[in-house]
């Protein structure tokens, strides 16, 4: 038996019981009930079974290295899509963490009182949210985030690294975002890159499958695929499906935009471009589709209607490209700026010209679209 003593109060346990002057370096989840408020609960020991891409490593110690410098409480904003790396990097820093000696607190629910228990535990630890613009909302009426705000100043408890993963940056609150005296780091993670693509490709597949990377390296200049779409292609590939045959049947063809660095080449060496341009590359329904294009000078200067239908991919430029075959263009100058030999109108959505187009007097060549980076805020993880 142990007899426990909070003030005047005695409250009696089994031997099972345990006291310690800090908590041990192990992982706890959050618990709740209305009469004993929350508590922590041991659990599994956060674990990675796959290997880390990119500059996750080098980022991870990086993030430690600061909290041990950090005279008060430490946050890192980890944000982007699903399936990019954000959990893997988390549950990075949260290994190396306990490494050093340091508890790690998973939240993934909003209970009452979360703020103060969080704040009257005074010794260094990581407190993890995953996916926090989901647990805890924001809106006008109710603002869970509101309330712990004061946590993420770190002006009470012990020294903590607050880790918050998110999805969508507008479901954070804005005293959160652009707050480096909350939120020291905001590493935005983007898609694979064609290299990274290529790694984890060369580390899933048999090798004699090793002829189809490229294939899904070219797959990936239209669509974005994340780690969880690449794991899939990988093990189709391993049953010996060309990937022509794995893409058609897997689970991950787009429904949304994409943002495009465009632009249209002409034979006098001259080019126009549009630098946002956002479609789907894949939503072909036969139609001409519109694009506006601007000079260096971001001056307005013409419009071409392309046929999705026409595009390939040309491995040495390393884009998608459109043939000028596809292409049909309309100065917005004079009528001597823009001729086409065909006797069809121009409205914009006509078939594009198969015989030739000029502008100023140079001919059109093709177009290139190249992925911008996804919603590129400062630097890419």
């Amino acid at each position: 038996m142990k007899a426990i003593q909070t003030g005047s109060k005695f409250q009696i346990f089994d031997d099972s019981i345990k006291a310690y002057d800090d908590l041990p370096a192990v992982t706890f989840d959050i618990g709740y009930t209305r009469d004993e408020g929350c508590f922590l609960i041991r659990r599994r020991d956060i674990r990675i079974s796959e290997k880390c891409y990119g500059i996750h490593l080098a980022k991870a110690d990086k993030v430690l290295e600061s909290y041990k410098r950090f005279g008060r409480s430490l946050g890192v904003i980890l944000s982007g899509d699903k399936g990019i790396g954000k959990s893997l990097f988390a549950k990075l820093v949260c290994i190396r963490a306990i490494e050093n000696g340091y508890p790690v607190i998973v939240v993934d629910a909003c209970y009452p009182g979360l703020a103060r228990f969080l704040e009257s535990i005074d010794q260094n630890c990581v407190v993890l949210f995953d996916e926090f613009d989901k647990t805890f909302s924001k809106n006008r009426d109710h603002d869970d985030q509101a309330a712990l705000l004061s946590l993420f100043d770190g002006t009470t408890g012990g020294k903590k690294l607050f880790i918050v993963t998110c999805n969508e940056l507008y479901g954070l609150n804005s005293f959160i975002i652009n707050r480096p005296g909350r939120f020291h780091y905001h590493f935005r993670f983007d898609y694979p890159t064609p290299d990274d693509i290529r790694e984890y490709l060369r580390d899933k597949l048999e090798a004699r499958f090793y002829g189809e990377i490229e294939r899904v390296v070219e797959f990936s200049r239209k669509i974005s695929l994340n780690y969880d779409c690449l794991r899939a292609i990988a093990f189709e590939l391993n049953t010996g499906a060309p990937f022509k045959e794995a893409i058609a049947d897997l689970n991950i063809m787009t429904t949304e935009t994409e943002e495009y660095e465009v632009y249209l080449y002409f034979d006098n060496g001259r080019s126009v471009h549009n630098l946002h341009y956002s479609t789907n590359l894949y939503d072909y329904d036969g139609c001409m589709t519109l694009i506006h294009f601007y000079d260096n000078d971001g001056k307005f200067v013409l419009t071409a209607s392309f046929d999705k239908g026409s595009m390939t991919y040309d491995i040495s430029k390393g884009k998608v490209v459109i043939p000028a075959s596809g292409i049909k263009i309309k100065a917005e100058k004079d009528d001597d700026d823009y001729y086409d030999d065909d006797d069809e109108d121009d409205d914009d959505v006509a078939a594009p010209s198969v015989k030739k187009q000029s502008f100023c007097g140079a001919k059109v060549l093709y177009m290139t679209f190249a992925k911008r980076a996804a919603r590129n805020l400062h630097y890419l993880v």
